[in-house]
């Protein structure tokens, strides 16, 4: 379950770029974390999706801002 987690954050992530980041990219934080926590066997793939939302959310941002569509 926490793979799945982990990897819908990411797909989130993804989505955020282009679609409101600061509506979606929070969403995905708290998946990754929330898969982070569960398992540790996972713990690599979470460690991923953690890092995927942080990169997404600046660039997300920043890409909202200096095009100057909505950012929520």
């Amino acid at each position: 379950m926490a793979g799945f987690l982990a990897t819908l954050s990411i797909f989130a992530s993804a989505v955020g770029l282009v679609y409101r980041p600061a509506r979606v990219v929070p969403f995905a934080v708290i998946l990754a974390l929330i898969a982070a926590r569960m398992s540790a066997r996972n713990a690599r793939l979470a460690g991923w999706a953690v890092a995927a939302a942080i990169v997404c959310w600046t660039v997300g941002m920043t890409i909202a801002v200096v095009t100057e569509n909505p950012l929520y």
